[in-house]
């Protein structure tokens, strides 16, 4: 008996900390959305469900305008706004690289719809339909006139109402005038 008591003390602790690190393991998986299952449709990718078109803009030397990359998503499924609405969400991000006398200001993304879905019990920040990301553009005083084209790389993860699909990075080419 005085065995079996000195056990218990000895292995108590340890006992205890991997009891609750196996719930707390439980509790964050249920949290999760699906993120490869069996429901996944064949040949839907992130890629092909979000088609991004860059807007041609103009900008005078010296000054600054917005650039628009319009977002359209197909019906049925959507993307996660930006930011997203919990922490291991992926959001739809864009990423530029200035050109020549052209530089990236800042990027402003809309506010996401509020949606509730089967594998998280809050509603969810998404994107669904057309949406346009907004791209503020500075041109230097000794921009050269004429076309610019800024590289760009947009990452989406696209999800239906049960099932999120890979996240995928299109490249896109944002053309810009200068004046």
């Amino acid at each position: 008996m005085q065995n079996e008591s000195s056990w218990l003390k000895r292995f108590r602790l340890p006992l205890a900390i991997s009891l609750y690190l196996c719930l707390l393991v439980v509790g964050c998986a249920k949290s999760q959305p699906p993120a490869n299952s069996d429901q996944q449709k064949p040949g839907v990718t992130s890629v092909g469900v979000v088609k991004a078109t860059p807007i041609v803009t103009s900008i005078t030397k010296g000054e600054s305008g917005d650039a628009i990359v319009r977002l359209k998503i197909t019906d049925g499924y959507h993307v996660n706004a930006n930011p997203p609405s919990l922490p291991y969400l992926i959001a739809t991000q864009l990423d530029l690289t200035s050109a020549a006398g052209v530089s990236v200001d800042f990027i402003t993304y809309p506010n996401g719809l509020q949606k509730k879905f089967s594998f998280e019990e809050r509603p969810l920040s998404v994107y669904e339909g057309e949406t346009d990301l907004k791209v503020r553009l500075t041109a230097t005083k000794t921009a050269k006139p004429g076309e610019h084209n800024l590289s760009a790389k947009l990452r989406v993860q696209a999800c239906d109402d049960q099932v999120c699909y890979a996240p995928g990075t299109m490249d896109l080419t944002l053309p810009v005038t200068v004046k």
